[in-house]
């Protein structure tokens, strides 16, 4: 029986391409677009989903995850 997971993907630039993190689950991807990266991230997250023992998912998997911008003065 499948199920759905509702997971966070942060993807950001980095020199060449952009890397796609599932802070959930702490797995990583990476692509030459947005687009790219997040399909990796999906890709690799199917597989660990796939291959991982129930007790490894139940071990790793974060469910509070927050995503927050804030302000900071520096300098």
């Amino acid at each position: 029986m499948q199920r759905i997971e509702h997971l966070t993907a942060i993807i950001e630039r980095e020199e060449d391409g952009y890397v796609a993190l599932c802070p959930e689950l702490d797995v990583a991807s990476q692509g030459d677009s947005v687009e790219h990266a997040s399909a990796n991230l999906r890709e690799a997250l199917s597989l660990f989903f796939e291959t991982a023992s129930p007790s490894e998912i139940k071990e790793r998997l974060h469910r509070e995850v927050y995503v927050t911008h804030f302000d900071l003065k520096v300098g």
